[in-house]
């Protein structure tokens, strides 16, 4: 018989990945807030999001949500079910794919923690519906808000 090799797959999460990455943020209230952090690295450097990040092999997607939520904002929270999916795609000048990934976000619960912005998170903080409109946040994180919780002001002329 022929020896088979198995070698680990060269993937690569970060910049220029050979596959998309599956990754999980986690969408938490407390006292009418939500839970943001201003992400310190690419993608999406410098805007506000719903925290997460990716999920381990053999991670459940609840278990990288609080693990990630933990790591980000040291806040503990009791992840639950998904509630919107979407890729995340950004390519440089010459069109390549930079990043890929597929994020599930979570609808979580608080449970205990003072925000401390850890990890790549430059930032943590409870959001009021007013801030929305001040802040650089991610256009997706402001859609998913404003579409399921009815989160932040309507923008003039198109309802949303």
């Amino acid at each position: 018989m022929k020896a088979i090799s198995i070698r680990p797959s060269a993937y690569s999460a970060g910049p220029y990945p050979d596959r998309p990455c599956v990754a999980v943020g986690a969408v938490v209230f407390r006292n009418n807030r939500v839970l943001l952090v201003r992400r310190g690295q690419p993608p999406s450097q410098d805007l506000w999001a719903i925290p997460g990040g990716k999920v381990g092999l053999g991670e459940t997607l609840q278990e990288a949500a609080e693990r990630e939520i933990l790591e980000e904002t040291g806040v503990v929270i009791h992840a639950r079910h998904p509630i919107c999916t979407f890729d995340l795609l950004e390519k440089d000048r010459r069109g390549r794919i930079r990043f890929h990934y597929v994020i599930i976000d979570l609808i979580a619960d608080y449970v205990t923690g003072d925000i401390c912005a850890g990890d790549d998170a430059k930032e943590a903080r409870w959001v009021g519906s007013d801030d929305i409109q001040k802040l650089a946040i991610n256009p997706k994180t402001v859609a998913l808000l404003r579409q399921e919780f009815g989160f932040g002001a309507p923008l003039p002329g198109n309802g949303y």
